[in-house]
């Protein structure tokens, strides 16, 4: 067994937006975040450079660069992955039954481009607003912390007088 398991990849209907063939995707991707992204794999427990990051800012998806996760929402959940309670919007992911493994899980991706993230789980009780743990591969995601951000602008528009 390799560094990074792999589950097995669940069917998806859909037809993505950003839709690159398998050679482009490992042109753009290194081989761990193609394990991850694109063959449905989970990093090891605690090797992700988010796990316990507290950094503001908005989490993307390292395939296509979408907005998906808030800082805000990004929680101790001490699972050894990345933990969010909700995503930036209902419609950034896609959530499909993965039944790899013998179990029914729910699997999370990028809608943009049908990446694998994570799993998301309820009713585990943690202490946040929705009972659910997004839990999410740091090599899935990038994290473009607040400092980095654009400024807002600040420049009024002209005025006649």
């Amino acid at each position: 067994m390799g560094l990074f398991r792999t589950d097995k990849p669940s069917d998806s209907d859909r037809d993505y937006p950003i839709d690159l063939t398998d050679e482009q995707w490992r042109e753009k991707l290194n081989p761990a975040e193609y394990q991850v992204l694109r063959k449905s794999g989970t990093e090891p427990a605690w090797s992700g450079e988010y796990v316990e990051t507290k950094t503001v800012g908005i989490y993307r998806c390292r395939a296509c660069s979408t907005e998906l996760f808030r800082s805000e929402t990004k929680f101790d959940s001490h699972c050894g992955w990345p933990s969010f309670f909700s995503p930036l919007a209902g419609d950034r992911i896609e959530e499909i039954t993965d039944r790899s493994f013998g179990m029914a899980r729910t699997e999370v991706r990028c809608a943009a481009c049908g990446s694998h993230l994570g799993h998301v789980f309820s009713g585990e009780g943690y202490d946040n607003p929705t009972d659910l743990r997004y839990c999410i591969n740091s090599l899935s995601i990038t994290l473009e912390s607040s400092d980095d951000a654009p400024a807002p602008s600040s420049a009024e528009p002209a005025r006649e007088s």
